[in-house]
């Protein structure tokens, strides 16, 4: 191998799972976890045109992640940069107080991050991504160099599966399905899109919506008010749909936009292309 392998490195867990095309799904779920966090959704309200270009941010989003998952170090420090740049420059208002906060407050962040990796590691687990114990726990620890790219003091992030369950279970009393989260709801399950291509939307998207939606925690179902599937029911959708999708040949999976994962194979060579065999115990 060579060439700079960048943060994470062909031999870490993110790199080998973040090639599963479960991913996808795991995103949309962030989203709808996300927003249940009043404050934090707020400030995407606020500050973003959301529902005008939501298809723009999830491709920002997924071009973002792949950028730090398999770009150079150099690239990935670049996309985190950036990312705190805009951050610092954008603030919210308390519509009932009246008060005037920073979306980069560390509380908030923190929610993002956290609600974003935990539903990669749910949803890839759960689908049938083959990972133990162990390795889900090198995982969430991989990830605190994601959280210092976007302004996160890495020492004060869940590292591993009982720390971050512990954090979830602490921020309970504050998530709430207010306005903005059930725009999100609503957008999540309708998003705009050209008339020629809204048989699609009913056909493929949301699938992905809803196969995210009922994968989320118990509470989460209570909060937007409908009721919680029976778990194994989930699972059983989740991995006939991660066996499906599996099935598609890798290298056509990685023509999608962002494309990082062959631009990397390309720059360290084919022994680094991810798989779940090379995760390890």
């Amino acid at each position: 191998m060579t060439g700079d392998p960048g943060l994470f490195t062909p031999q870490s867990v993110t790199w080998q799972m973040h090639g599963d095309p479960m991913m996808w799904v795991a995103g949309v779920r962030a989203l709808y976890l996300q927003a249940l966090h009043p404050r934090a959704v707020r400030g995407v309200m606020q500050n973003s045109d959301f529902r005008r270009d939501a298809w723009g941010r999830l491709l920002r989003t997924a071009d973002f992640v792949g950028t730090i998952t398999y770009g150079t170090t150099e690239a990935a420090e670049k996309a985190g940069a950036r990312v705190r740049k805009i951050h610092r420059m954008l603030s919210a208002t308390d519509p009932d107080t009246g008060e005037r906060y920073q979306v980069d407050e560390p509380e908030l962040l923190l929610w993002v991050h956290c609600a974003e990796i935990d539903s990669y590691l749910h949803v890839a687990r759960r689908s049938g991504y083959p990972l133990t114990d162990a390795a889900a726990d090198r995982y969430l620890a991989e990830h605190r160099a994601s959280a210092r790219l976007v302004g996160l003091d890495p020492d004060a992030v869940p590292a591993d599966r009982a720390a971050m369950a512990a954090y979830f279970e602490k921020m309970r009393p504050e998530l709430a399905a207010g306005d903005d989260a059930r725009a999100v709801d609503d957008f999540l399950l309708r998003p705009p899109t050209h008339p020629l291509l809204v048989p699609a939307r009913a056909l493929l998207w949301r699938r992905v919506a809803q196969l995210a939606y009922v994968s989320l925690p118990p509470y989460a179902h209570e909060l937007y008010g409908r009721r919680a599937p029976r778990p194994a029911t989930v699972t059983r959708e989740l991995r006939a749909t991660g066996t499906l999708l599996r099935c598609v040949p890798a290298r056509l999976r990685w023509q999608l936009p962002p494309g990082h994962i062959l631009r990397a194979m390309d720059r360290l060579g084919p022994d680094t292309r991810p798989a779940p065999y090379k995760v390890g115990p």
